[in-house]
């Protein structure tokens, strides 16, 4: 089987930061023991990061929902140290990819940014992946959001969800509504 894994916003603002996750430092320390364990599991392993100008739509400061959060550039928008390590040992295979840099457009879904979309896409297809494992924070927003849209691109039966390593604002019930709606697998948390 040739495998992806997919590692949603394991960014500083949403493990310790302006809009963290409960339960956010324990997965995502327990993802960076997991890539470490299994560096030869993986083709490619994609880490989509927030990375929003200042004055982003989303922020409540500018008349959206979320506290100011992953700004281009600061402390918050880091990828957590630990984590961050041990993809340093799988560089060669590791990518990032950005999402929700313009001020006026939420992209909760790493396929909602048309540039991104088009390496995962590109990816899938040149290193003819048949299963993405699918991770991250938070699992009831940017989780389910890339989920959702990347089904429709890609079917249902090529998605996994690591929920261990997927942390949710609400307790994971977006998550598990949307994962049977698909029919979409995943690990017991």
């Amino acid at each position: 089987m040739n495998s992806l894994l997919l590692i949603v916003d394991p960014q500083i603002d949403f493990i310790t930061g302006t809009l963290a996750v409960a339960g956010a430092e324990s997965a995502m320390n327990s993802l960076a023991d997991y890539v470490g364990e299994h560096p030869a599991a993986y083709r490619a392993i994609v880490v989509t990061l927030d990375l929003h100008p200042f004055n982003h739509s989303s922020f409540s400061n500018y008349g959206g929902q979320w506290p100011a959060h992953c700004v281009a550039h600061s402390v918050g928008a880091a990828v957590w140290e630990p984590l961050m390590a041990s993809l340093s040992s799988v560089a060669e295979k590791t990518v990032f990819l950005g999402k929700g840099s313009e001020t006026t457009k939420e992209e909760y879904s790493i396929f909602a940014n048309h540039r991104s979309a088009e390496k995962i896409s590109r990816l899938i297809s040149d290193l003819s992946i048949d299963r993405i494992d699918l991770c991250g924070l938070a699992g009831d927003i940017c989780v389910a959001n890339t989920l959702s849209d990347g089904v429709s691109m890609f079917g249902n039966e090529i998605w996994h969800i690591l929920t261990p390593f997927t942390p949710s604002l609400d307790g994971g019930v977006t998550l598990t509504d949307l994962t049977k709606k698909l029919n979409v697998t995943c690990d017991p948390s």
